[in-house]
C-alpha cells in the first residue's frame, strides 16, 4: 500500500514509492480482483445476495419495457412513419452490440456499479468518473422521464373508469401550462418505498408487474390486428432515412434498461453465470415486443395521426373497438407496468452511487447500508427526492433525449472496456465472450456514436453541460477522496 503522506524513510528501510504525478493519478486502475472481494460491503452492512436468474431477468425487463412503447412510440412515429419498425430495429442492433459487452463484462466483473466498474478496471479513474456520471444521468433522469409518461396513462385511466382527469395544472410540468406534475411526483414515491422494503420485497413486486404489462402488450396486438389495414404501409418511409434515424436515436430510450441487472450484481446468488444470460434473455423479449406492437400499431393507425398523441396504443383499441373498454384495460396496464420501469431503473441508480460511494467518489453516506432490511436507505431516500424533483418540474420530451445521450455515450465506453480488458487480462475467467473477437465491440461502439450524432444541438449542449458539471465536482471532491489516492487501497496505474 502506498502512503502518499508518509515520512521519509530510515537508511535501513525501504524508501517509499514516490507520489504519482497528475496523470497516473487519472488514469489509476482498480484491479478486478478488488472490484470482486469487496462486492455488497457497504458502510455498517452488506447487500444481500438474494436474486436468480428469473428475478435478475424481471429487474433487466421490467427497467426497459415501459414508457418507451406506450408513450415514446407517439413521438417516433411522426419522425419516421410506418419506417417506425425499422427505427425500433436500428435501435435495438445499437443496444444488442452493446448487451453483448456488458454480458462479457457482468460475468467477469459481476459487481453493483455496472459500466461504472468495468471502466475503472480498465480505463482509469477519471473514465470511470465520466462514465458513472453518465450513468447518473442516464438512470436518474430516465426515472423522471418515465414517471411523467405514468401520469398520461393515470389520467386515461381515471377518464375511462370515473369520467374525471386530473388537472393540466397538477399534471403538467411548468413548461408545460402546469405548476406541478403531481403524479409524476406520487410514483417515484411509491417507488422508493418498495426499495426501502429490501431487494427481495422488491423483485416480488416487480415480476408481478412485468407480468402484467407483458399481459397488456399482447392484448393490444390482439386487438389492434382487427384494425390492420395494409394501406397504412403504402408510403413507408415518407421522411426518409433522417426521419429513421432520427427516431432510432428517440427510441433508443426505449431499450435503456437492459443493463439493469448489471447493476444488480453483489445482490445475485450466482452473478457470474446469471447475469450475461439475464441481459440477453431480457433483450431478445423486449426487441420482440417491440417490433410487433410497433407493426401493429402503425397497421392499425395511419402514422399522421400519432402526432401530439401522448397515450397512443389506448387511442387506437378504443378506435379499432369502437368502445373504451379496451382503452381503459389498456391504461391500466399501462398505469402498473410503467411504474415497474420507475421501479427498476430507480434501484439502478441507487446501487451504481453506492459503488462510486464505496471508491470515495461520492460521499460516503450514499453507500451506507441498514441492518434490517439490507438497502442503502439514505441513498435510496435522496435519489428518489431528486428523481422525483426533475419528474415534477421538467418536460418529457427534454428528459428522453438527455436519457438517450447519457445512455448512448455509457454504452460506447463498455464496448471499448471489452476490448482493453481482453488485451490487459486475456486470463481472466468469462463466463461469456462477445463473438468474433473485437469487431462486434467496434460495432457496437459506432452504432453508439450514429445515434449520439443523430441527437439535436439542445441535447449536446445540455450534455457538454452536465459533464462540466461533472468534472467540477470530481476535481473538487473525487480526486482527493477516491480510495486509490489514500491507503485504504493499493494504487495501481494499470491492470497487468
Amino acid at each position: 500500500m502506498l502512503d502518499q503522506g508518509a515520512p521519509p524513510q530510515s537508511p535501513g528501510q525501504t524508501a517509499a514509492p514516490a507520489p504519482l504525478g497528475v496523470g497516473a493519478r487519472l488514469m489509476r486502475r482498480k484491479p478486478v480482483e478488488h472490484l470482486v472481494a469487496e462486492g455488497g460491503q457497504g458502510e455498517g452492512g452488506s447487500l444481500r445476495r438474494s436474486l436468480g436468474l428469473w428475478q435478475l431477468t424481471m429487474i433487466s425487463i421490467g427497467a426497459t419495457l415501459g414508457t418507451g412503447i406506450f408513450v415514446v412510440l407517439g413521438d417516433a412515429v411522426p419522425e419516421a412513419g410506418p419506417a417506425v419498425t425499422l427505427a425500433f430495429v436500428i435501435a435495438g442492433l445499437t443496444a444488442l452490440f452493446s448487451a453483448l459487452s456488458y454480458a462479457e463484462l457482468a460475468g467477469s466483473i459481476p459487481v453493483a456499479g455496472s459500466s461504472y466498474s468495468y471502466a475503472y478496471a480498465t480505463m482509469g479513474e477519471l473514465v470511470a468518473w465520466v462514465c458513472g456520471w453518465c450513468l447518473v444521468l442516464e438512470y436518474g433522469v430516465s426515472v423522471a422521464a418515465v414517471a411523467v409518461g405514468w401520469g398520461e396513462y393515470l389520467n386515461e385511466l381515471l377518464d375511462g373508469t370515473i369520467g374525471v382527469t386530473i388537472p393540466s395544472v397538477l399534471s403538467s410540468a411548468p413548461g408545460e401550462g402546469g405548476i406541478i406534475n403531481l403524479p409524476a411526483l406520487i410514483v417515484v414515491m411509491l417507488a422508493m418505498i418498495f426499495l426501502l422494503g429490501g431487494v427481495r420485497e422488491s423483485a416480488r413486486a416487480n415480476t408481478i408487474m412485468v407480468a402484467v404489462k407483458i399481459a397488456a402488450l399482447v392484448l393490444f396486438c390482439a386487438v389492434g390486428f382487427m384494425g390492420f389495414k395494409s394501406g397504412n404501409y403504402a408510403d413507408f418511409m415518407p421522411l426518409g432515412m433522417a426521419g429513421v434515424s432520427a427516431a432510432g436515436a428517440t427510441l433508443f430510450f426505449s431499450y435503456i434498461g437492459f443493463d439493469a441487472a448489471s447493476t444488480a450484481g453483489e445482490e445475485a446468488k450466482d452473478p457470474k453465470r446469471d447475469l450475461p444470460r439475464a441481459i440477453m434473455l431480457s433483450l431478445i423479449i423486449v426487441t420482440a415486443l417491440y417490433v410487433l406492437v410497433a407493426g401493429v400499431a402503425v397497421g392499425a393507425w395511419n402514422w399522421t395521426k400519432f402526432e401530439g398523441s401522448e397515450a397512443s396504443l389506448a387511442a387506437i383499441m378504443n378506435d379499432v373497438t369502437g368502445q373504451s373498454f379496451y382503452g381503459t384495460l389498456l391504461a391500466l396496464g399501462a398505469v402498473i407496468s410503467i411504474a415497474s420501469v420507475v421501479l427498476t431503473v430507480l434501484y439502478g441508480q441507487t446501487r451504481i452511487l453506492f459503488a462510486m460511494s464505496r471508491d470515495g467518489l461520492v460521499p460516503k453516506a450514499l453507500g451506507k447500508v441498514h441492518k434490517k432490511t439490507g438497502a442503502p436507505r439514505l441513498n435510496t431516500i435522496i435519489v428518489s427526492l431528486f428523481c422525483g424533483a426533475l419528474a415534477a418540474l421538467i418536460p418529457l420530451g427534454k428528459l428522453v433525449d438527455a436519457t438517450s445521450i447519457g445512455t448512448l455515450f455509457a454504452f460506447a465506453l463498455v464496448n471499448i472496456a471489452v476490448i482493453v480488458l481482453r488485451v490487459k487480462r486475456p486470463e481472466l475467467e468469462r463466463t461469456f465472450r462477445v463473438p468474433f473477437g473485437p469487431v462486434l465491440p467496434v460495432l457496437g461502439f459506432l452504432f453508439c456514436a450514429y445515434n449520439m450524432f443523430s441527437l439535436d444541438t439542445v441535447t449536446w449542449v445540455v450534455f457538454g453541460c452536465w459533464m462540466a458539471a461533472g468534472l467540477v465536482f470530481y476535481f473538487l471532491y473525487g480526486y482527493r477522496r477516491s480510495r486509490l489516492a489514500t491507503v485504504e487501497a493499493p494504487v495501481t496505474p494499470e491492470v497487468k
